[in-house]
C-alpha cells in the first residue's frame, strides 16, 4: 500500500512522558467546584494570565457551540474562560470577500474576539499554525503544524506552556475521534489530552521551568465537546446522569435555556448573538432570534475524560479489521493510556459503489452535452449526502463516465430550482462548496488514507458577468487554478434558461493525477453542491458514494475500473504541495496588546527568564 509521505509515528518522546493522559469531554455541573493540584501552588487569581477554564480548539469558531456554557459559567459561577486557537482558519471559506490565507486569518481573529467577548471571554491565544484545507487526517495535520525545521512536538510544547501560564482548573477541548470530522479538530483534542498531564510533569519540556520561570501545573478536569450526543432537552438535561454510547464515559450537559441575569435572555440567545459574528463562515445568516421555547432548548454536551487530574476509566471494546487511519488512532489511544476512546471509532462502512468505464473509439466533444455514443455506460444517480435534504426538482443529479485513450470523461447533469452565487472567475474561483458546484475526486491507486495523495477538482458551472464555467483544485495533491494545476483539464457547461439546472462535462487527463492509475483499483467520487442562496453559503450536498465526509474520505469512494487500459510508464507519485501560509500574532494589534497585558509571549513562544 502506498503510504502518505506526511504520515509519521507519534514521537517517542511523547511515549516516554505522556503517562495516563486524559481527555475531559464533560462540563462541570452548574455550581460544581473545580480544584487544581500542582507541585507548587501558583498564586491563582493574582496572575493576570490566570483563567479558570481553558478551551483548546483548531480554528476560530470551534468554540462557538460551547459559548452558552462558557457564558453561563462566567455569570453563575464566576469562572473565567480563555481560548486557545491553534490556527486562524486561513484555509476556510470566506462568505463576505475574496481574502484568503493570512489576510483571511486576521479577519477571522477579529470575528472570534468579538464573538467570544459576548460570552465574557477576554483572552484568545493563537499559536500561528497554518490552516490548509479540510482533511480527516490528524497525522497529516500534525505533520503540517510541526513541519521541519521545527520540532515535531512544537505545537504540544506551546500548549503545555499555555497551561502553565494560565493555570486552569478545567480544560475543554474537541473530540479526538477520527470519523467524519476535521483532522484539525482531532489533532486539537489529541494535543489537549497530551498537554493535560504533561503540564504537571516537571520532566516534560523542563526548560519552561528552569529557564522561563513557569511552574508545573496539573489541571483537575478534562472535558471534550460531544456535538453528536443525543440527549434529553429542557432543564432536566443538566442533571441527567448519562453515558456516551461509544466510549462508555460519562456525559454532562449545560442547559442553554437558562436565562442570563444581566440581559434576561437565554444563554442560547447569547450564543446566537455571538455566532452571528463569524460572518466569513456564513454564520451571519443565522436567524437573529432563537425561536425555540426555552423548555425545549437542549443542553451543550461534554464527555468527561478526566477528574481530579486522572483519566476516567471505561471498558475497552476492541475492533478488528481497522483501516489505517483508525488503526493509527487506536495505537495513539493506547500510548496515552485511554484505549476506550477507540471504542467503535471506525463505523460500519457501507459497500462502496463500483462501475466499469467504457472505452471509446473517438473522444467525446467537451461541450456540455451527451452526444450520440459519447457516454454508453450506466447513469449513476447522486444521492443526498449532507445538508438539508431536498426534493428532486430542487436538487438531483446523475453522473456518467467514459474513457478515450489516457483521458477520463465525466458528464454530470444537475436539476436545480435556484441559482447560487455567481463568483468572479478571475479572483474567486476557489472554495467551490460555497455555491452551486460539481466536485470530482479521484484516488488513482485506490489506497489513499487522506486526500493529499488524490486528485480533486471543483467546477463552478457559471460565474459572474457571464464568465462561463471555471475549475480549480482543492484539498488534494496540488491546489490552485486548474490552468496551472491540471493544464490538460477541459471543462464545459450548459445552463438552462430559464434556470432549471445545468450540465457539466469534464475531460481529465489521467496524466494529471498524482500517480499512475491502477485500472482495477482506482476509486472516485462525484459530488454536487447546491446553494439556494446568494450569500456564498452552501446548502444541500449529493454524492455518488454518500457516506460520512464523502468529499474527504477516500475510504468511501467507489471503484472505477478501466477495462483494457494500460497506463503509460511514469515516475514516482507526486509529493503533496500543501499551503502553509499562516497569519502571525506579531501582525495582530489585538494579540500584541493581549501579550503585553498578560505577559504571555506571542504565539505561546518561549519567554525570557525572570
Amino acid at each position: 500500500m502506498t503510504r502518505n509521505p506526511f504520515r509519521r509515528s507519534w514521537p517517542a518522546v511523547l511515549v516516554a512522558v505522556a503517562t495516563a493522559c486524559a481527555v475531559a469531554l464533560a462540563v462541570p455541573a452548574e455550581g460544581a467546584a473545580d480544584r487544581s493540584a500542582t507541585d507548587a501552588a501558583a498564586p491563582v487569581g493574582r496572575d493576570p494570565a490566570h483563567t479558570d477554564v481553558l478551551f483548546i480548539g483548531a480554528h476560530p469558531d470551534d468554540e462557538f457551540q460551547s459559548l452558552a456554557t462558557f457564558a453561563q459559567w462566567r455569570e453563575r459561577g464566576g469562572r473565567r474562560t480563555g481560548v486557545v486557537t491553534v490556527t486562524r482558519g486561513e484555509g476556510g471559506g470566506n462568505a463576505v470577500g475574496p481574502e484568503e490565507g493570512a489576510r483571511l486569518g486576521l479577519i477571522r481573529e477579529t470575528e472570534e474576539r468579538e464573538a467570544v467577548g459576548l460570552a465574557g471571554i477576554d483572552n484568545v491565544f493563537y499559536l500561528d499554525k497554518p490552516d490548509f484545507w479540510y482533511t480527516l487526517s490528524a497525522p497529516l495535520v500534525s505533520a503540517v503544524w510541526n513541519r521541519a525545521p521545527g520540532q515535531p512536538t512544537d505545537t504540544l510544547e506551546r500548549i503545555v506552556r499555555l497551561l502553565r501560564a494560565t493555570t486552569p482548573a478545567t480544560v475543554v477541548t474537541m473530540d479526538p475521534r477520527p470519523f467524519d470530522q476535521h483532522g484539525g479538530h482531532q489533532e486539537a483534542g489529541r494535543l489537549a489530552v497530551e498537554a493535560f498531564r504533561l503540564a504537571g510533569d516537571p520532566t516534560a519540556f523542563p526548560r519552561q521551568i528552569t529557564d522561563e520561570g513557569y511552574r508545573p501545573w496539573r489541571p483537575s478536569r478534562l472535558l471534550a465537546q460531544n456535538w453528536g450526543f443525543d440527549g434529553p432537552v429542557g432543564p432536566s438535561c443538566a442533571t441527567a446522569r448519562l453515558t456516551d454510547p461509544h466510549t462508555g464515559l460519562p456525559v454532562e450537559g449545560v442547559w442553554t435555556g437558562a436565562r442570563s441575569a444581566s440581559s434576561g435572555e437565554t444563554f442560547a440567545q447569547v450564543e446566537r448573538d455571538a455566532a452571528r459574528r463569524y460572518v466569513t463562515q456564513g454564520l451571519g445568516s443565522l436567524p437573529a432570534t432563537v425561536e425555540t421555547p426555552p423548555g425545549r432548548l437542549p443542553c451543550e454536551w461534554f464527555t468527561v475524560l478526566a477528574r481530579a487530574g486522572e483519566p476516567v476509566p471505561a471498558t475497552v471494546r476492541g475492533q478488528a479489521g481497522l483501516k489505517p487511519l483508525y488503526a493509527e488512532f487506536r495505537d495513539w489511544t493506547r500510548r496515552v493510556r485511554m484505549p476506550w476512546l477507540a471504542n467503535e471509532a471506525q463505523p460500519d462502512y457501507p459497500a462502496a459503489p463500483a462501475t466499469d468505464v467504457p472505452a471509446l473509439d473517438r473522444p467525446p466533444v467537451v461541450d456540455g452535452t451527451a452526444g450520440p455514443g459519447e457516454y454508453p455506460g450506466p447513469e449513476h444517480p447522486l444521492r443526498h449526502w449532507a445538508g438539508q435534504d431536498c426534493a428532486p426538482a430542487d436538487c438531483s443529479a446523475t453522473a456518467r463516465l467514459s474513457r478515450h485513450g489516457d483521458d477520463l470523461y465525466v458528464l454530470v447533469q444537475v436539476t436545480d430550482d435556484r441559482m447560487g452565487s455567481a463568483l468572479d472567475a478571475r479572483n474567486d474561483c476557489k472554495r467551490h462548496w460555497r455555491t452551486d458546484a460539481v466536485e470530482i475526486a479521484i484516488d488513482p491507486r485506490g489506497d489513499s488514507d487522506d486526500t493529499s495523495t488524490t486528485f480533486k477538482t471543483g467546477i463552478l458551472p457559471f460565474t459572474a458577468n457571464d464568465g462561463g464555467p471555471c475549475a480549480e483544485r482543492d484539498a488534494d495533491n496540488r491546489q490552485g487554478p486548474a490552468d496551472t494545476t491540471a493544464p490538460g483539464l477541459a471543462v464545459a457547461s450548459r445552463v438552462t434558461a430559464p434556470y432549471r439546472g445545468y450540465t457539466v462535462e469534464v475531460r481529465i487527463p489521467l496524466s494529471d493525477l498524482p500517480a499512475a492509475v491502477d485500472p482495477e483499483r482506482m476509486t472516485a467520487n462525484v459530488l454536487v453542491y447546491d446553494s439556494d442562496t446568494t450569500d456564498k453559503i452552501g446548502g444541500s450536498r449529493l454524492a455518488w458514494s454518500p457516506f460520512g465526509s464523502a468529499q474527504a474520505d477516500p475510504y468511501v469512494w467507489g471503484t472505477v475500473r478501466l477495462p483494457g487500459y494500460t497506463p503509460p510508464p511514469r515516475g514516482p507519485a507526486s509529493a503533496p504541495r500543501i499551503p502553509t501560509e499562516a497569519a502571525r500574532s506579531q501582525d495582530s494589534p489585538a494579540s500584541v496588546t493581549q501579550s503585553e497585558r498578560l505577559g504571555v509571549p506571542l504565539a505561546a513562544g518561549p519567554r525570557l527568564p525572570r
